[in-house]
């Protein structure tokens, strides 16, 4: 099933005496709320047809993080089609970024469902950076490629 839905987001590594490591975000809300294992995701979101993927990368790592995208070189991960059948771009950017300075955006949605009232909940609950081996047990199934594309591509 195709939604003609599509993501963009930006997949920050660096380099550290343990290897490579991605910064993840956990999914807000109360759907991922006590998962773990597909409930990380590039920070990501989505955009119009008539935005360009790249600019709707760097917007969502500010709606998402609350933070200004970091500069460097942008390395392209190409797609993916999750299966919701959105379709994901990702860039990779080296930068070291801490945790606790991030401020995630919020969404509102109907909770506790057919009640009536609505609650507000952070886009992601928690970010943290993950070695490669235990990204790709938490990550959503079809971004895990977007790790070995930057594990082929990092020296």
């Amino acid at each position: 099933m195709t939604t003609g839905r599509r993501s963009a987001g930006l997949l920050l590594y660096r380099h550290t005496d343990h290897g490579l490591e991605v910064l993840l975000g956990h999914m807000g809300g109360p759907f991922f709320a006590k998962r773990d294992a597909g409930a990380w995701s590039v920070p990501k979101g989505e955009y119009e047809p008539d935005e360009p993927a790249w600019d709707a990368a760097r917007r969502e790592f500010r709606e998402e993080l609350g933070l200004e995208p970091p500069d460097g070189e942008a390395v392209p991960l190409g797609e993916v089609r999750q299966t919701n059948g959105k379709i994901v771009t990702a860039w990779a950017v080296e930068a070291d970024l801490d945790p606790a300075t991030v401020s995630p955006g919020l969404f509102t949605m109907e909770w506790p469902p057919k009640s009536g009232r609505t609650k507000e909940f952070p886009e992601l609950d928690r970010v943290e950076w993950l070695g490669l081996d235990r990204a790709r047990e938490v990550i959503v199934k079809a971004q895990s490629a977007f790790l070995e594309r930057l594990a082929e591509y990092s020296p």
